[in-house]
C-alpha cells in the first residue's frame, strides 16, 4: 500500500479572515510610522520656532542686508539706514543723445521698511506647516532672499513721463495739395513721434521691482507721412482740374444710366498726394480720396447693380408647356473698388474719361427654357389654406406676399428660402399694418398675413414630399391656420401652420429631385383662399402622413383688461385673443421604389392664450363697453 501525504484542508472564509489580518496588521504600521514622523517633524519646527521666537530665522537677507536672528523693528531700522535706493537710485531715459536721470524716489518710489521686515519674519511661519518646514531648512542651509517691499505711486511716474513727452512728442504732418477754388498749393511733410507712456510704464515698474540703478527703455512709436513732399504733384493736380472727369458705363446701350461727370470745383477736395512703390525709386502720383469718391460712385451704384434672375414662368396644363410672364435678368455689379482704381489710374494719367469696370452674370433660366429642358412637365402638388374673417390690411399682405413666389423656378439641389424672396416687408413695399405675433403679443406691425403664405408653402412642401430645412410653429394656436373651405374649423389642420419673421426666422425647404421646380401661387379674396402650386416632373416619391390632432388640451387664459394711460382718450382694443393651448405632433415618411428617403417628425407646444383689452383715459367702466362688444368675457 502507497503512503499519502496528509492534506491539510483551509475553508475558503477562514483564509480570506487570514489574509484580511495581515493586511489590516500593515495598514496600522504603516499609519503609526507616518504619524510618527509628523510628529518628529512637527516637534522639530516647533521647537525651531521656539528658539526663534520673535526673531527672524537664519540665512535670511533683504536686498543683500543680512537680518538672520533679528527682530522685525530691528531688521526694519537696519534696512531703511543701508537700503537708500529710492533716495540715491539713479534711473536713466535716454532718447537719442538726450539724457533724463531722476532718483526712483523722484519717480514715487519709497521703501516700506516695517512691511520689508515683517516679510523677512513671516517666512517660515504663515504658509502650511510642509511648506513653513522647507522654508525654514532652505534658509538655514542655502539662505533665503527676500525681495524689499516698496511703494511704488505711477501716478507720479507717470506725470513725469507726460512732462517728458512734451520734449519728445511730434505730430506726424503729411504733404498737402491745399486746394483754394481751382487754385493748388503744396507744404511738406513731417515725421511724428509719440512716447508711449503706458508701454514705458511697463519697463519702468519691472526695473523699480528689481531695486537696482538702470536704464529704462522709452517706447517711443515714429510714424511716417505716407507723402513727405507734394510739390512735384502740384502741376499734375492743376492739369487735372482744368476739365470735368467723365464717368462711364462699358459698353452702354440706349437706356443705360451714365455718363457721369464730376466737375474740377468737386473734384478738387478730393485730390491726395500717393507714394507708388517704396524707398529710392519710389513715385509720388496724383489720387484721389477713395472715401470721398466712393460717395459720388455709391448713387450710381445703386442705379446700376441688380442682381441676375431667372425667367418666371407659369405652366400651360393644357398644352404643357411653359409660357414666359417675366423676362430673365442679367446681373450687373459695379466692382467699387476695382472702379476706384481705374478712376485713379485716370487721374494720375491726366485722363478725363474713365469707364467703370462692371461685373456681368447670366440667369440659369432664360426667357427661352423649355418644359423639357427644365423638366417641368405636370402639377405634382397643390394645397390651398383659408382665412376667412381677415382685415383688408392682412388680405393685401398676404396678396402682396404671394405674387412675390408666383412663376418663380427651384433649381435642382437647391434650398428654398422665403427671405429671398419675400421682399422688404414695409410699407414702401405695398404691404399693410395688421395683427402679427412679436415678442409674446399679438401686437399691430407691418406685414401681418404673411404666415399665411408661408403655413401654405409648408403644407404643400409637406405633402408633395420635399424635405424642410427650417420650419417654426407659432407660438398659440392662431384659427386662421385651421380653416377648412367656407370658414369651417377644423381641428385637425393643427400643428400645419409656419411662422416667419425676416430675417431671423424663416421657412426653407430642398428640391432634392434631379427636376426643376415651378411654383405659382393664387390668392382669391372672393373664397378668401391662398393656393400654391408645384410643377415638375414625378420622381415616383409617396408620402405617409401621421399627424394627431390636439392632444392635451389646455383651456385659454383668463381675459386681462388692462389700462393704458398713453393710451387714446375714451379708446378701447382688442389686443389679443384667446386660444386653447395642445400639443400636436404631425409626421411623414417619404418613400421612393420601396425605399425610405427621410422621415419627419414636427412636435408642437402651443401655449394657452389669454384674451387681452386695453382702455385708454375716460372710460370708467370697461367692462360695460367690452360686454357690448362681446370681447374679454369670463367664461
Amino acid at each position: 500500500m502507497t503512503a499519502q501525504t496528509p492534506v491539510r484542508f483551509v475553508h475558503p472564509r477562514r483564509e480570506r479572515r487570514e489574509n484580511g489580518a495581515v493586511l489590516i496588521q500593515l495598514a496600522v504600521a504603516s499609519l503609526a510610522g507616518t504619524a510618527f514622523f509628523l510628529l518628529v517633524l512637527i516637534i522639530l519646527s516647533l521647537g525651531y520656532r521656539l528658539v526663534y521666537a520673535g526673531r527672524i530665522f537664519p540665512g535670511v537677507t533683504i536686498a543683500g542686508v543680512n537680518v538672520s536672528g533679528m527682530k522685525p523693528d530691528e531688521a526694519a531700522k537696519k534696512i531703511q539706514s543701508l537700503l537708500t535706493f529710492p533716495e540715491n537710485g539713479k534711473i536713466v531715459f535716454r532718447d537719442h543723445q538726450s539724457v533724463w536721470i531722476e532718483t526712483p524716489a523722484h519717480l514715487g518710489v519709497a521703501l516700506d521698511p516695517a512691511a520689508t521686515a515683517q516679510l523677512a519674519y513671516n517666512l517660515g511661519r504663515v504658509n502650511g506647516l510642509f511648506q513653513n518646514i522647507n522654508d525654514q531648512l532652505n534658509s538655514a542651509q542655502v539662505g533665503a532672499i527676500v525681495p524689499p517691499v516698496i511703494l511704488f505711486d505711477q501716478r507720479i511716474a507717470n506725470l513725469y513721463l507726460q512732462n517728458l513727452a512734451h520734449s519728445i512728442d511730434k505730430p506726424t504732418m503729411e504733404a498737402t495739395l491745399t486746394i483754394n477754388g481751382l487754385a493748388v498749393t503744396s507744404e511738406p511733410g513731417q515725421m511724428g513721434r509719440l512716447l508711449d507712456a503706458n508701454a514705458t510704464m511697463v519697463f519702468l515698474n519691472a526695473q523699480m521691482q528689481s531695486f537696482r540703478d538702470g536704464e529704462v527703455p522709452l517706447v517711443i512709436t515714429e510714424q511716417s507721412p505716407k507723402v513727405i513732399d507734394a510739390s512735384p504733384q502740384a502741376d499734375a493736380a492743376r492739369r487735372l482740374l482744368s476739365a470735368p472727369l467723365v464717368i462711364s458705363l462699358p459698353d452702354a446701350h440706349v437706356g443705360d444710366p451714365g455718363p457721369w461727370q464730376i466737375l474740377p470745383t468737386d473734384l478738387a477736395p478730393m485730390l491726395r498726394v500717393g507714394r507708388l512703390g517704396s524707398g529710392a525709386g519710389s513715385q509720388y502720383v496724383v489720387q484721389l480720396d477713395r472715401a470721398m469718391l466712393q460717395s459720388i460712385l455709391d448713387p450710381i451704384v445703386t442705379l446700376v447693380n441688380r442682381p441676375e434672375a431667372d425667367a418666371r414662368f407659369t405652366f400651360n396644363d393644357q398644352i404643357g408647356q411653359l409660357e414666359p410672364i417675366k423676362a430673365s435678368v442679367v446681373g450687373l455689379q459695379i466692382d467699387i473698388q476695382a472702379s476706384l482704381d481705374e478712376i485713379e489710374k485716370a487721374a494720375g494719367s491726366g485722363q478725363q474719361s474713365v469707364n467703370l469696370v462692371v461685373k456681368t452674370t447670366q440667369p440659369q433660366v432664360s426667357d427661352t427654357a423649355t418644359s423639357q429642358q427644365l423638366g417641368i412637365t405636370q402639377l405634382i402638388g397643390a394645397q390651398t389654406t383659408y382665412f376667412y374673417g381677415s382685415s383688408a390690411a392682412r388680405l393685401k399682405n398676404i396678396q402682396t406676399a404671394a405674387a412675390n413666389f408666383h412663376g418663380v423656378l427651384v433649381a435642382p439641389g437647391a434650398t428654398f428660402s422665403m427671405g429671398q424672396y419675400v421682399g422688404d416687408v414695409s410699407l414702401d413695399s405695398g404691404y399693410a399694418e395688421a395683427l402679427i405675433i412679436y415678442n409674446g403679443k399679438t401686437i399691430k406691425g407691418v406685414g401681418g398675413g404673411v404666415c399665411q403664405v408661408s403655413t401654405t408653402l409648408f403644407r404643400t412642401v409637406f405633402y408633395a414630399g420635399f424635405p424642410v430645412v427650417e420650419r417654426h410653429a407659432h407660438a398659440y394656436r392662431v384659427f386662421y391656420y385651421e380653416q377648412a373651405a367656407g370658414g369651417r374649423n377644423n381641428p385637425q389642420l393643427s400643428g400645419f401652420d409656419a411662422t416667419v419673421y425676416f430675417p431671423l426666422i424663416d421657412f426653407k425647404f430642398t428640391n432634392d429631385t434631379p427636376y426643376w421646380l415651378l411654383m405659382e401661387t393664387y390668392f382669391s379674396p372672393v373664397t378668401y383662399s391662398l393656393t400654391w402650386k408645384f410643377y415638375s416632373t414625378p420622381d415616383g416619391r409617396t408620402v405617409q402622413t401621421d399627424f394627431s390632432g390636439p392632444t392635451h388640451i389646455v383651456p385659454a387664459l383668463p381675459p386681462t383688461i388692462t389700462y393704458n394711460p398713453d393710451a387714446e382718450p375714451g379708446s378701447i382694443k382688442h389686443v389679443d385673443y384667446a386660444a386653447e393651448g395642445a400639443d400636436v405632433s404631425i409626421s411623414r415618411v417619404v418613400s421612393k421604389d420601396s425605399r425610405i428617403l427621410f422621415v419627419e417628425k414636427w412636435d408642437t407646444h402651443y401655449l394657452p392664450w389669454a384674451d387681452a383689452c386695453e382702455y385708454g383715459p375716460g372710460i370708467t367702466d370697461p367692462t360695460k363697453y367690452l360686454k357690448n362688444k362681446g370681447w374679454c368675457q369670463k367664461p
